[in-house]
């Protein structure tokens, strides 16, 4: 029976948005094989525009609307434009959906001018600062040595290896390869498998943390633990750890801040932008050029091969 059908056989149901959103949102994971943060992004973006503009059936749903909430998101939330986007793509997928399963006769998002993306950049931690984040990681006040190693093992991850906070989360013991000296990342953005490699310091720091966890009797297959109980590290953990850590470095920054940290140290160090395009997963190298405007050393670098840059006695 198709969706038109079941609209007239059952409309209060079938003509339902928060209804169709649950559908698309199984559908995505089930069917289009959608990550679960994407799902998440999803729901909660559709959900706030639901109930920003107080729709009930999808066919209420009109450009006037539309309009108006991302009036609201601009002026009153102050939404950049990259917010601005994320809520648009999100309303857009769903939409198109709807109009495939014949819920709409037409996506009423189509046509909407899109701002243009500032181009800011990213900001990550200096040498000195991301050295010293890894000394408190250690040294800070912990109830245990599992403890105090794996929070030094988390934050030289995210630091030598770039990993997002999900990736990182997600890793299992088999994804760690000391002797290949690789990361296996499983579905990282996009859905995309990579292997990131294992630089000598990193491999110091986990090895010992895996001797620890070992010695812990931990039986989890994921790689970061708990250390009160036999299961993964979770999102509220690391979060709560990070505050921590902020608090006693008394050193302001942020989970993804330290993957643009990452970057910006390889490319300083030498790295050349295709590899760590592959190291960061990026699925268009341009991503991955803006670290280049990001590290002032390698511009200086750069600047210094002028061929006029030479002492001259005037």
């Amino acid at each position: 029976m198709c969706p038109y059908s079941f609209a007239l056989l059952y409309p209060s149901r079938y003509m339902n948005i928060n209804y169709l959103l649950e559908k698309f949102c199984q559908e995505s994971h089930y069917f289009s094989g959608r990550s679960p943060e994407t799902i998440k992004r999803y729901r909660a973006n559709i959900t706030f525009f639901i109930q920003q503009q107080n729709i009930v059936k999808i066919d209420a749903v009109n450009r006037k609307q539309i309009m108006s909430f991302f009036a609201f998101g601009r002026s009153e939330r102050e939404w950049k434009s990259a917010t601005y986007r994320t809520y648009y793509m999100s309303l857009k997928v769903f939409f198109r959906w709807c109009v495939k399963e014949k819920y709409l006769k037409e996506n009423p998002i189509l046509g909407l001018e899109l701002p243009k993306l500032d181009a800011a950049i990213p900001k990550g931690l200096s040498l000195e600062k991301a050295t010293a984040l890894l000394d408190w990681a250690y040294h800070m006040p912990s109830e245990s040595r599992l403890q105090r190693i794996r929070n030094q093992a988390l934050f030289a991850t995210f630091i030598y290896a770039g990993l997002r906070k999900s990736e990182l989360l997600n890793l299992k013991l088999g994804d760690i390869d000391l002797i290949g000296d690789t990361i296996f990342v499983s579905k990282g953005k996009g859905r995309k498998d990579r292997l990131v490699p294992i630089c000598m310091n990193l491999k110091e720091i986990l090895s010992r943390y895996l001797f620890e966890r070992n010695k812990a009797k931990k039986n989890t297959i994921y790689f970061f633990t708990s250390t009160k109980q036999d299961r993964a590290f979770t999102k509220a953990g690391l979060k709560h750890l990070t505050k921590k850590i902020r608090q006693h470095a008394n050193i302001s920054f942020t989970i993804h801040g330290l993957r643009h940290t990452f970057a910006t140290l390889m490319i300083e160090g030498g790295c050349d932008i295709y590899s760590l395009s592959k190291m960061m997963g990026h699925s268009n190298i341009k991503t991955t050029t803006i670290y280049l405007s990001a590290s002032v050393e390698h511009l200086r670098g750069q600047i210094a091969k002028h061929p006029l840059d030479v002492h001259t006695t005037w």
